[in-house]
This record gives C-alpha cells, sequence and structure tokens, in this order.
C-alpha cells in the first residue's frame, strides 16, 4: 500500500475535502459532524483571518486560523485553543480552506457571517483566552 500525503493529493487534485480531527476548531468545525475543503496554497501570501493547513513536523497536519502576519512567518492559533504557534513559513503551509461545512450546511468563506464570525475570533483572542485560561484554573481548583 502506497502511503500518500495531503501534500501529494493537492498537488494531484488542487482541493480537497476532509473531515476534522480535534476540538481545536470548535465551534467553526466539530469532529465527527463537519468537514472542511482546502485548496493547494498558491504563490501568495496567507492572509490574517485564513484557516490553513500546514505541516508541523514529522507527520502532523494542523488546521488553525492565521492571527498574526509577519514579515517571513505567521502566528496561528485554533479558535479553541490558548496557545500560539510562533514561526509558520510559507513553505510549512499546503492548503487554505474556502469552504466547510457546518451542522449538514455548506457555507463558503466569502459569506458575510463567516467574515464577521473570524474578525470576532481573532479581533477577541486575548479576552477569548483570558477566559479559558481562568476557566481552566478554577476547574483544577475544584478537583483539589
Amino acid at each position: 500500500m502506497i502511503k500518500t500525503t495531503y501534500e501529494d493529493y493537492l498537488e494531484q487534485n488542487g482541493e480537497m475535502t476532509y473531515s476534522n480531527v480535534g476540538v481545536s476548531m470548535m465551534p467553526l468545525l466539530k469532529q465527527g459532524r463537519d468537514l472542511f475543503t482546502v485548496k493547494k496554497k498558491d504563490e501568495e501570501r496567507c492572509k490574517k483571518y485564513d484557516v490553513v493547513l500546514y505541516r508541523r513536523p514529522p507527520d502532523s497536519y494542523v488546521l488553525h486560523r492565521i492571527i498574526k502576519v509577519c514579515d517571513k512567518d505567521y502566528v496561528i492559533l485554533g479558535d479553541n485553543c490558548i496557545n500560539k504557534e510562533y514561526g509558520i513559513k510559507d513553505e510549512d503551509i499546503i492548503g487554505v480552506m474556502t469552504s466547510f461545512v457546518h451542522n449538514g450546511r455548506k457555507h463558503s468563506i466569502d459569506e458575510f457571517s463567516y467574515r464577521l464570525y473570524s474578525h470576532i475570533w481573532v479581533d477577541l483572542a486575548a479576552v477569548r483566552i483570558f477566559f479559558m485560561r481562568v476557566k481552566l484554573k478554577l476547574k483544577r481548583l475544584i478537583k483539589r
């Protein structure tokens, strides 16, 4: 059996639709319920608010959102995460999300409601992260 990578698949087909794994992109994408479609990354730099599929060495693939574009790299954060990832470079990114299926309904990233969600989610990331950390600390205190 030949193992093909997401990079190979995108190179051959230009785009792919896949179901997400994990909780890092909730509430937008829920494991076992939702799908996302990514197109192969072109030569252009990605933009703030883009959801990108990137490779985390050695063999891990991650779908998270760009929250800051720097000169040579990006700062990326999952919608349901509290730890930002720094130093993600263009060569690490293999695809950019173009649409998704949420609760059985297909959505484009060009829809106003999605763009509004993206801006709120990124622009209020510091507030979200603060409350998520407080919630985690409270859970730990309650367990004691």
